[in-house]
């Protein structure tokens, strides 16, 4: 078992898609395959997949969330799984 935190995610910046994933919807909501790293992550829900193909629309993490839909008590919720895909690449802060 890792004893590795996930880094906090700031939802006061602006991230986007790495290049090099692709997403898959699905009915539960999407998998995504990062072809670099050759890692599968699963977004299990359609509202998290809406607010992860918001992201390059968005000035920040949060508006994309306040832009799918995302309600203020569900923001850590959402916060969590957006962490868990920058830990794993899936979403990389956006150069300015």
């Amino acid at each position: 078992m890792s004893t590795d935190a996930v880094a906090p995610f700031d939802l006061d910046s602006a991230w986007d898609l790495d290049e090099r994933v692709a997403i898959r919807p699905e009915r539960f909501g999407a998998l995504l395959y990062h072809f670099g790293t050759r890692r599968l992550s699963f977004l299990k829900s359609t509202a998290l997949l809406a607010v992860v193909r918001a992201l390059a629309e968005h000035p920040t993490a949060r508006a994309a969330c306040v832009g799918a839909g995302v309600d203020s008590p569900e923001l850590p919720r959402y916060r969590a799984a957006l962490a868990a895909l920058a830990a794993s690449h899936m979403i990389q802060p956006r150069s300015v």
